[in-house]
């Protein structure tokens, strides 16, 4: 399919902070936390507004951030510090800080993030951009999805749904696997000669051709298109998926020689590979959850500190190498944490207002756009529901998401329902 105007990107790199970051230690400084610490939050009223919030959520008192912000950049854009590597990006990225979504819990969430739906069994955004825009290296699948969770979602997050087969992430590894050790299944040849190994593919697909003549089921036209991908995938993806030949400077910049960093790293210099090689949508999930109901200080801290310099590195290589014009990073989580402590020293869901970042790909750079409340609870200036970033993701590929439509069970789909508005302000 050719876009429907002209695109600003031609790619989307996708950081999926799962579990849930808390915009107040962030990105997203408040001092109204300071000055109400251990009191109770006083916002009344919370339920009567159009804001979806935890059972409870917003009785208890009020938890100042363990960290201090500071303003980088020339954009003057806020970090904690848990971000000290990225801070120095701060003016390649474009901040929306007034995002909200559906879904109080994991499982809703993550699915409204991937899927544009917090219920149903959707096609992931990976899997729409694939059959709007198919890939740019026909060697290659035009969805990838690094080490994905098996948790919340699972195979839905990177799934087709009702969408042909063929447009489903090709997963490198699972949630359980060391980054250097994950594979994607079955691409060895084994100890088949090639050519019989084209010749039992030649017979198969007859056999396919012949079945889908017969019954004209779209998920038989999906297996046909997998099994010729994968075939000419065994020629390019090993040697994709084999860093051994990157630099030792590369491999400092990711942060591989250090163990905090070396897992998360080794996923993101892949992603940078595989966007080099054309991947249309590539998915890269962090292995830990950012889940911190109690501990938020010790858990925020080491998973930061494992993810900081990895994506630093990772923009950093992008811009050096041409890519980051043309690649649409996207840093995302679920949702955000509430400015009221749970138990001690721990944060709830709070899907009414949290922060995310893009990169590159055609976004307003050093820019952020709305705001929360001065507790940071729920969007206040300028919201943005997800349906509206999926509307601008889409938008900066160039695709109209009120056009990217399929037809399945009597009606049309896409990505947004029927909601969705482009963010014109983030659009360079």
């Amino acid at each position: 399919m050719l876009p429907h105007h002209s695109p600003r990107a031609k790619r989307v790199l996708f950081l999926f902070m799962h579990g849930g970051v808390s915009q107040v230690d962030s990105f997203d400084p408040k001092p109204a936390l300071r000055r109400w610490h251990g009191k109770p939050l006083p916002i009344r009223g919370l339920d009567r507004l159009d804001i979806e919030l935890q059972d409870g959520a917003g009785y208890g008192k009020v938890l100042d951030s363990p960290w201090r912000f500071r303003q980088h950049g020339q954009s003057g854009a806020w970090f904690s510090e848990l971000w000290p590597q990225l801070a120095a990006h701060a003016d390649d990225l474009c901040f929306i800080r007034s995002m909200h979504t559906r879904g109080t819990s994991h499982g809703q969430a993550v699915s409204m993030i991937h899927t544009g739906d917090d219920n149903l069994l959707r096609p992931s955004v990976g899997a729409w951009v694939s059959y709007g825009l198919g890939t740019e290296n026909d060697n290659l699948p035009g969805f990838v999805s690094v080490t994905p969770p098996a948790g919340h979602g699972g195979t839905r997050n990177y799934g087709a749904a009702f969408l042909p087969i063929h447009h489903q992430a090709t997963t490198l590894g699972h949630s359980a696997s060391r980054t250097a050790e994950a594979t994607i299944e079955f691409l060895e040849r084994g100890e088949r000669h090639p050519g019989d190994q084209q010749r039992q593919l030649e017979l198969l697909q007859m056999l396919n051709r012949k079945h889908l003549n017969h019954v004209q089921d779209s998920r038989i036209e999906g297996v046909i298109r997998s099994f010729e991908t994968a075939a000419r995938m065994q020629g390019v993806a090993p040697q994709l998926i084999d860093i051994s030949g990157e630099t030792a400077a590369t491999r400092e910049l990711y942060g591989l020689n250090r163990p905090e960093t070396a897992d998360f790293g080794h996923r993101c210099l892949l992603a940078r590979r595989f966007c080099e090689a054309g991947v249309r949508y590539v998915q890269v999930s962090t292995p830990y959850v950012w889940d911190q109901h109690g501990g938020l200080q010790k858990g925020h801290s080491k998973n930061a500190l494992a993810t900081d310099q990895p994506i630093a590195g990772l923009l950093t290589d992008l811009k050096q190498r041409g890519l980051l014009e043309e690649t649409l990073v996207v840093w995302g989580t679920e949702f955000g944490r509430t400015p009221v402590a749970e138990g001690k020293d721990g944060r709830d869901h709070n899907p009414a207002g949290f922060t995310i970042w893009l990169s590159g790909g055609g976004v307003r750079a050093g820019y952020s756009h709305g705001a929360t409340d001065e507790f940071g609870y729920f969007a206040q200036e300028n919201k943005v529901h997800m349906h509206d970033l999926h509307a601008t993701i889409l938008h900066l590929l160039g695709i109209n998401h009120q056009q990217l439509t399929y037809r399945s069970a009597g009606r049309d789909f896409r990505l947004t329902d029927v909601y969705g508005t482009v963010v014109q302000e983030v659009l360079a």
